[in-house]
């Protein structure tokens, strides 16, 4: 990884080195490196070797994870952390061949473990790397075919010096996230290889990479409830498969609901709604899909056991501050979930101004 992100992430702590490099590189796939970083603390004071990550409950390990997105990528390291646990005594394997067999860890990940905490003369090929390449070769060649990532891959190991691989792959990474960058014009005068690269001496650096256009997203419409009593706000948990898998939700449905049809969801669910107020739209996007959201503050009757679940959606009552601090929410609600606050739950209760604060 960047010699930057190696630093400025991992510097404040001392943790084996491998396993920094490892929970470092996971974090910062499509990440900057100042976003990062206090999620990055967090998680490392929370589990600072991968005998602590393997034992980690899940609720607790993707509370940690909450704000990153991608829960998949920290459900495989806590499946390759077990195995690493259970296979070489609690430390990474210095192999890359290894370090590919483990859930989770592709190239890219393997080479930026195996060169930087192990010295070992193996690439790593990122998004930023890719470029670099392409942009000095002027390499048309389509960037998203696998094909295509081997072959600068083996080109790399061809030229890599055995000294210090680590430093090279840091070096080519930082080139490609602060020089030769990915939106706008790259900074050609302040690049240290400008006179080798080809694009830049003909003028054609916005031209590469060369990438296939992405299939455009997929459009989905939803509802989503803010349910409340006096003290509690209600969520459920989504499937152990799919979109989310297993993180905890807002109550919410395919289409856009009407308050009547909102109504009757809400009674379905053994609830009896006082109020039913409209919500602001809101969008979320992942890669694949869009979310079109309409929103509703539902105000229901106090329920008497309000941890128990409630009716066929198996949804539990707890109070926000639990919520905060115990229980992942997608980002994808944060734009509803900020209306289980206290405050509002009152002024909709007393008929008061629909402003938050």
């Amino acid at each position: 990884m960047a010699a930057e992100r190696q630093e400025s992430v991992s510097a404040p702590v001392k943790p084996d080195r491998a396993y920094a490099v490892w929970v470092s590189e996971i974090m910062l796939q499509q990440t900057r490196v100042e976003a990062v970083k206090p999620y990055y603390m967090r998680f490392m004071d929370a589990l600072p070797d991968i005998r602590a990550l393997a034992k980690c409950p899940e609720d607790a390990l993707l509370k940690l994870w909450e704000g990153l997105g991608y829960y998949s990528r920290v459900r495989n390291m806590q499946k390759a952390a077990i195995l690493v646990v259970d296979k070489y005594d609690g430390r990474l394997p210095a192999k890359y061949e290894e370090l590919l067999m483990l859930p989770g860890i592709g190239s890219y990940t393997a080479g930026a473990i195996a060169s930087i905490a192990y010295g070992q003369a193996v690439p790593a090929v990122d998004g930023n790397v890719l470029r670099v390449i392409t942009r000095i070769m002027e390499d048309a060649r389509d960037i998203s075919k696998q094909s295509v990532k081997k072959s600068v891959e083996d080109a790399l190991r061809a030229v890599m010096p055995q000294a210090c691989p680590g430093t090279f792959n840091q070096a080519l990474m930082e080139l490609g996230a602060l020089i030769c960058v990915p939106n706008g014009a790259p900074l050609c005068e302040n690049c240290p290889v400008r006179q080798l690269c080809r694009a830049n001496l003909d003028g054609r650096q916005t031209e590469y990479p060369v990438k296939a256009a992405k299939k455009p997203r997929r459009i989905e419409e939803r509802t989503v409830l803010a349910i409340r009593d006096s003290t509690h706000a209600a969520i459920g948990r989504r499937p152990t498969h799919g979109l989310l898998a297993g993180l905890y939700e807002l109550p919410n449905y395919l289409g856009h609901l009407t308050q009547e049809e909102v109504a009757e969801r809400v009674a379905r669910n053994g609830f009896s709604p006082l109020q039913i107020r409209p919500l602001p739209e809101a969008k979320h996007i992942f890669s694949h899909v869009e979310w079109h959201m309409c929103g509703y503050f539902v105000l229901v009757e106090d329920m008497e056991k309000p941890q128990e679940n409630q009716g066929k959606e198996q949804l539990i009552f707890v109070e926000p501050k639990t919520i905060r601090e115990n229980y992942s929410i997608p980002s994808a609600f944060a734009a509803y979930q900020r209306y289980f606050s206290d405050a509002y739950a009152r002024n909709v209760k007393n008929g008061l101004s629909e402003k938050l604060f």
